[in-house]
């Protein structure tokens, strides 16, 4: 055989394969999903493979949706907290004390009490009317008496008011701490106990007012009653000096114990 034949029968063999090679391939490319790995066959399913994307997707979302519900659950329970939370701030008892003071003082009332049942007695007593048979001593002394309930009755309503004025000082230091208290509240029940406080404190200066108006209306109400008995104790008293007496009655005179 030439060598010009054996370089023909060479060609002709390459261009056969060269023929075959995709007709042997052609399986292969037509199902690209097979292939031979050991002792199985493993197969992929594209459509399989996107709903797995996708539900893992969804899963995912899920997941980052619980956990902003967690958080958002978290900071409510955080805001809850700072909402109960109580005012570290308490001015009952200052107040307290403001008021037992004043009360003190009214109830040191002098002569006549703030006592209704003690009032009735004693005017009934004093400033009745005026028996026309007392002496003139007597008349004395009871206008003695009067004038002394008087000064007494100006004397508490004076001491009423020092006390009032005294707690002025008290109730601004109240009051700064409380609206400092109310502006810094971290929640809603802080900011309303510092209201709440700060309307008891108001309570106690209208209780305080309250006390000064009345010690002043007593000491008034008992200088218009001694005015009033005065009044009529005199015109007593003139129609004594005015009404005729039983004249000079001659009698016996000893002299010189003859």
């Amino acid at each position: 055989m030439t060598v010009s034949r054996l370089a023909r029968l060479a060609g002709a063999s390459t261009l056969a394969l060269a023929l075959a090679a995709p007709l042997a391939l052609s399986p292969m490319l037509a199902s690209p999903a097979h292939a031979l790995f050991g002792f199985g066959r493993i197969v992929y399913d594209p459509t399989n493979h996107a709903e797995n994307l996708l539900t893992a997707a969804r899963t995912l979302e899920q997941i980052n949706n619980q956990i902003q519900s967690l958080q958002n659950e978290a900071q409510m329970l955080i805001n809850q907290a700072r909402n109960l939370a109580s005012l570290p701030h308490s001015s009952l008892q200052q107040l307290q004390q403001n008021v037992q003071r004043t009360q003190q003082l009214l109830g040191q009332a002098q002569n006549i009490a703030f006592d209704v049942q003690e009032i009735d007695r004693l005017f009934q007593q004093d400033y009745a009317k005026i028996d026309l048979s007392a002496t003139d001593q007597q008349l004395v002394a009871d206008a003695r008496s009067r004038w002394e309930n008087t000064v007494a009755g100006l004397q508490d309503a004076m001491r009423v008011q020092a006390g009032v004025v005294g707690n002025i000082d008290t109730n601004r230091a109240e009051m700064s701490a409380l609206v400092g208290q109310s502006q810094g509240a971290t929640g809603a029940l802080q900011a309303t106990q510092a209201g709440n406080q700060l309307l008891a404190l108001q309570s106690q200066q209208l209780s305080d007012l309250i006390a000064v108006m009345a010690a002043n209306g007593r000491a008034n109400a008992l200088t218009e009653a001694e005015r009033a008995t005065a009044a009529e104790q005199g015109r007593i008293q003139r129609e004594r000096f005015l009404t005729p007496g039983t004249g000079y009655q001659p009698g016996n005179a000893r002299m010189f114990n003859n």
